[in-house]
């Protein structure tokens, strides 16, 4: 029988109609229309569509966005200086720094440098700390997204086995935690694993739900998931046959009982969680 398909771009459809009807009250009851402010460093192609798509579904809500560029060659401070000004506008709630950032920057002073309570991708340490806490400002994009796949689907995590593949800060980390604490979402057993990990097939196989976030395409396998398992792929490899992600996705549907696409998993639900994010910046910045 073939895998069940979890279509994230339907799911993030139905949030972002939620999000709109939020955006509606929330400016007519501050005045105010929550804004997103996205910073740009070169020309990288990929990043321009990602900014691009991410404008248009800010636009789709209400939600005002900007745009803000600097060249490829800019400095570590010219940078610093640009979210500085940021920071400090009262018109902007949130504040989106595109990475990956050119090599001559300093990535993790860029990001600290980010207000935490405009820090809508929760990359600032301050915020990291937050959630470990179980006190979230703000939780992950992309984390955030595959926990409201779960659960928005009916998939039931308290108690079972979860297996993380990735342990990268942007998704494996993160999820992990979330996944572990308590509440609608969680309360999980967790293991993380990765490359260097011993015997990978071994411990994936393991896995009630498998979330895949390794970054290589079409790593995972079919000899790698338990039959009948929940399979999360949040990998997004582009080749010249096109986007895939970090899952043989053919070869593993056939085993799995349930199984996101690439495209049309994870990746729009990432963009719908900025949203929340931003929307509930606002809501703090003008409260």
């Amino acid at each position: 029988m073939p895998a069940t398909i979890l279509d994230g771009k339907q799911l993030a459809q139905q949030l972002r109609s939620e999000l709109a009807e939020e955006v509606i009250e929330f400016i007519q009851n501050n005045g105010a229309v929550p804004c997103l402010a996205a910073v740009l460093v070169g020309d990288n192609p990929a990043s321009e569509v990602y900014v691009r798509n991410k404008q248009r579904a800010c636009e789709a809500v209400g939600i005002e966005s900007q745009l803000h560029r600097l060249p490829g060659d800019a400095s570590t401070d010219d940078l610093l200086k640009l979210i500085s000004k940021l920071n400090k506008d009262a018109e902007v709630h949130g504040i989106l720094i595109q990475l990956p950032l050119p090599p001559q920057i300093d990535k993790s002073r860029v990001l600290s440098a980010v207000s935490p309570n405009k820090d809508v991708d929760a990359f600032h340490p301050d915020n990291v700390g937050r959630l470990v806490q179980g006190r979230p400002r703000f939780l992950p994009c992309t984390p955030q997204g595959v926990q409201q796949l779960l659960i928005r689907n009916g998939i039931e995590t308290a108690g079972k086995h979860v297996v993380v593949l990735g342990r990268s800060e942007i998704v494996g980390r993160p999820l992990s935690i979330m996944l572990s604490q308590h509440g609608t979402g969680g309360d999980a057993t967790v293991t993380v694993c990765h490359s260097r990990s011993h015997d990978l097939p071994a411990i994936t196989r393991q896995a009630d739900i498998l979330i895949v976030a390794i970054g290589r395409a079409k790593f995972v396998t079919a000899n790698m998931v338990k039959p009948g398992a929940i399979v999360i792929d949040v990998g997004i490899n582009r080749g010249e046959s096109g986007v895939v992600g970090d899952v043989d996705y053919e070869a593993v549907a056939a085993v799995a009982g349930t199984i996101t696409p690439v495209p049309g998993g994870v990746g729009p639900l990432t963009i719908a969680m900025l949203l929340r994010n931003t929307l509930r910046a606002a809501q703090s910045l003008e409260t």
